[in-house]
């Protein structure tokens, strides 16, 4: 609202989304986000303001903010909902709650889905300096596997603050999502990272092996020159709610080497002269990831014939 109380316009990032309101951060505003509803017009399209979504807002004299247009968005999630997202740090922890490379390997499908760079981060790595064994293994499994197919891993300890700087700067002028496993600790890394952002963490339930949920809506925070959306935390992800076909593009050592497959459109698990399978043979790709892919294919199947 401008000083003699009139309406006025400006543009934005939607930092929150909650109980039908949009908070939009004002380019160039230091004030707090300002509240908005959404349009009519955007329901009646189908279409729906995403946290991370850059738009045009107005304010009226009331003080009343609308969100009036959403900008083109270079990336969309289905879950989390979140919009122009261009790096997602998948935490996982070495340890409490013990390291599932198959939940690893499905939010990576969903990620190189989507488009996104990855980098996996290795919480509570504390642990393994302890001389945890199964810390340590679980971080030169990670390291080996998926180190050599490219992916960035950084090992990080909240309570320690080691790795905290190399993660600060890979966050730096992104727009970062940070998914994982329940109960790994990115709500302690965020904390650790911002001091003074208090997000509710819960500890591990012994009996259940993992924690609870301790996010509840897809918030922006401001790191550095970036902003992290910590998500809310989940086990599940169905790749028919996620539009995902073709399961082999979401592993990119598969992607890569299925130009070399015999027949086209190889399922990589039977056919004669299929690259994937010789990489296998030669101990040139994860049996693990291979084991992964297998399964979800099955899942995917069954869930078509059930429909």
């Amino acid at each position: 609202m401008t000083k003699d109380g009139s309406a006025r316009e400006g543009q934005g990032l939607i930092v929150k989304a909650l109980s039908g309101y949009y908070y939009v951060a004002e380019d160039g505003g230091s004030e707090q986000p300002i509240q908005c509803r959404a349009r009519g017009i955007f329901k009646k399209r189908g279409e729906s303001p995403l946290v991370g979504d850059r738009v045009d807002f107005s304010v009226s004299g009331t003080g009343e903010g609308t969100v009036e247009a959403i900008h083109s968005r270079s990336t969309e999630l289905v879950r989390p909902p979140v919009a122009n997202a261009d790096l997602a740090v998948l935490v996982f922890s070495v340890t409490e709650p013990s390291l599932s490379l198959t939940l690893l390997d499905k939010f990576l499908v969903h990620i190189e889905h989507a488009g996104l760079e990855a980098v996996l981060c290795l919480s509570k790595q504390d642990l393994s300096e302890e001389g945890r064994k199964e810390a340590i293994e679980a971080a030169e499994t990670v390291q080996r596997i998926y180190g050599r197919i490219g992916y960035r891993v950084i090992g990080t300890s909240s309570r320690r603050g080691s790795g905290l700087e190399e993660l600060r700067e890979t966050l730096d002028g992104r727009l970062a999502l940070f998914a994982g496993q329940s109960g790994v600790g990115k709500s302690s890394l965020l904390n650790a990272l911002l001091p003074g952002l208090e997000l509710e963490t819960s500890e591990i339930s012994a009996r259940l092996g993992r924690g609870r949920h301790t996010t509840r809506h897809v918030e922006l925070v401001r790191v550095g020159t970036g902003h992290v959306a910590d998500t809310p935390g989940f086990s599940q992800l169905d790749f028919q709610e996620l539009g995902i076909e073709d399961l082999g593009y979401g592993y990119r050592e598969f992607r890569a080497l299925s130009a070399g497959c015999k027949f086209r459109g190889c399922t990589h698990t039977h056919e004669p002269g299929c690259a994937v399978l010789a990489a296998l043979a030669a101990g040139e790709a994860a049996q693990s990831r291979h084991d992964s892919y297998v399964q979800f294919l099955g899942e995917m199947k069954e869930k078509k014939r059930r429909y």
